[in-house]
């Protein structure tokens, strides 16, 4: 055993006895790790300005009605209940992944994506009953901020199930190869940060604005 060997028995070139200048890049899982959790705080830094603008806009109704006015809490918590059960069953496709359990991985995976589509359902709904009534974003400064607020978490949600279906296409036809491996990884985590902010706004917009 020679002495490189010795310092780095598994031969990842990263023992101590390697100088930086040869020990290579980094492994593909980690870059593409680190480069996924820049985009998740980039995403953040948005939803940070949008909450922002909607706090700030929440009093601009121009004579119009105000959350307590237009919100069905009932309906919305309805909506939230079905985001954190699709988080909790996202999580489980993830314990499948690990398992190597390919069917019970694609059940996780579509019942997620169920309950994404009727959260979508629900929010869509809501927005169409409240341009009916003539409470579009158009109204006024609150109802601008409130559109562009949900509406992008929504746009959110709908890029994440189309994510997820390609996921379930790909680890049908080609099972859990590592690529596949790091790009549901990453799905799932683009999931789970969807959850945390919709908490949020949950609470900012929802329970604050029927309740404050």
């Amino acid at each position: 055993m020679t002495a490189r060997t010795a310092d780095d028995p598994h031969q990842l070139g990263h023992g101590d006895a390697v100088p930086i200048s040869e020990r290579g890049p980094a492994p593909k899982h980690i870059v593409v790790a680190y480069g996924f959790w820049i985009f998740l705080l980039s995403d953040f830094v948005l939803f940070s300005g949008l909450f922002a603008s909607y706090a700030v806009l929440t009093p601009a109704t121009a004579g119009g009605p105000h959350g307590r006015d237009l919100f069905d809490l009932p309906l919305v918590a309805l909506e939230t209940s079905m985001l954190l059960l699709s988080s909790f069953t996202c999580g489980l496709a993830g314990v499948a992944m690990m398992a190597r359990k390919e069917g019970w991985f694609q059940v996780a995976m579509a019942v997620t994506a169920l309950l994404g589509l009727g959260f979508l359902a629900i929010e869509l709904t809501e927005f169409a009953r409240l341009i009916a009534n003539g409470n579009g974003p158009q109204r006024s400064a609150f109802l601008s901020a409130f559109f562009a607020l949900v509406g992008c978490h929504g746009i959110h949600v709908a890029i994440g199930l189309l994510w997820l279906t390609t996921m379930i296409a790909q680890v049908r036809a080609k099972g859990f190869r590592d690529d596949i491996e790091r790009r549901t990884a990453c799905f799932m985590l683009f999931w789970h940060a969807l959850d945390i902010i919709w908490v949020a706004l949950f609470t900012m917009v929802y329970l604050l604005g029927v309740y404050a």
